[in-house]
C-alpha cells in the first residue's frame, strides 16, 4: 500500500464512527413516537400531550416533558375521551361528523369559567355571557372565539342547524377549563371548528379530546408557551 493509500485508510477509519453514528432523534427528524403515538415536534417543543385511543371512544392521555434525560411522563389519565365518530386524518375531517382529527397540533391558549391564576403561563380567556365558538361556515370568524354582541356570525341559529355555533356557557362542566388546539386554524370551511382538550363530560365528545378534571386542572398550571406545547392524537 502506498503512503497516500495508507493515509486515506487511516483517515477513513478515524471518521467511520462519526459517519455511521446515528444522529440524535430530534436532529435527524422532527418526529418522535411517545406511547405509540407519532408526534411531529416543532422547534423548541419540550411539552407534549399524547392521546392514544384504547377502545371505543376511550383513550389514554399522557403529559410528557423533555429534559436532559429525554422524554419523561409527568401525568397520565386512562379515562380520556375522543369523538363519538372515532378518529380520522385531520385533512379528511368534516364538520358535524363527531370525529377527532389525527395529527399533531399546537396548544396556544385556553379558556374557562374561572378567573386566571397567577401561576398560569398559558394565555387564558374567561367565559362571559354571550361568548360563542363560531361554527358558522358563512362567517369570517369561523373557528374563532367571539361574543354575540360583536356580531359577524349567526348566533341565533338553533343547534339543529349545520351552521350553529357553540354557546360556551352551555357546557359548564366540559369547559371549566378548555385548552384550544390549532386544528383548522386556517379556517377551512366545513372541516370543523372548536377542537379542544377539555374536562370529561358524561361520554364521548363531539370531536374534541377530553380528560378527567384533575388532569386538566394540573395541566393548566404546567403548560408553558416558551416550551412550545403540542398535542398528538393517534390510534
Amino acid at each position: 500500500m502506498t503512503r497516500i493509500g495508507l493515509l486515506a485508510t487511516t483517515l477513513l477509519l478515524t471518521l467511520l464512527p462519526i459517519l455511521t453514528a446515528a444522529p440524535p432523534a430530534d436532529a435527524a427528524t422532527r418526529t418522535r413516537r411517545l406511547d405509540g403515538v407519532e408526534v411531529s415536534l416543532r422547534p423548541g417543543t419540550r411539552q407534549v400531550v399524547t392521546v392514544n385511543r384504547t377502545r371505543g371512544y376511550h383513550a389514554r392521555v399522557t403529559y410528557w416533558v423533555k429534559n436532559r434525560d429525554g422524554w419523561q411522563v409527568r401525568m397520565r389519565a386512562t379515562d380520556g375521551r375522543i369523538g363519538y365518530g372515532g378518529l380520522v386524518p385531520g385533512r379528511e375531517r368534516r364538520q358535524g361528523t363527531g370525529t377527532t382529527p389525527l395529527g399533531t397540533y399546537r396548544l396556544p391558549w385556553a379558556f374557562g369559567r374561572h378567573a386566571a391564576k397567577d401561576v398560569w403561563k398559558i394565555d387564558y380567556r374567561r367565559i362571559h355571557r354571550g361568548d360563542f365558538w363560531v361554527q358558522d361556515n358563512a362567517s369570517d370568524f369561523y373557528n374563532r372565539y367571539r361574543n354575540q354582541e360583536q356580531g359577524g356570525f349567526r348566533w341565533r341559529l338553533p343547534a339543529s342547524d349545520a351552521n350553529s355555533s357553540e354557546r360556551l356557557t352551555d357546557y359548564p362542566r366540559q369547559y371549566e377549563w378548555s385548552i384550544v388546539t390549532s386544528f383548522n386554524h386556517r379556517q377551512v370551511r366545513h372541516r370543523g371548528a372548536g377542537i379542544f382538550l377539555h374536562v370529561n363530560g358524561s361520554g364521548a365528545t363531539g370531536g374534541c379530546v377530553s380528560a378527567p378534571r384533575p388532569f386538566i386542572r394540573r395541566l393548566m398550571a404546567r403548560l408553558d408557551p416558551a416550551r412550545v406545547p403540542v398535542i398528538a392524537i393517534g390510534r
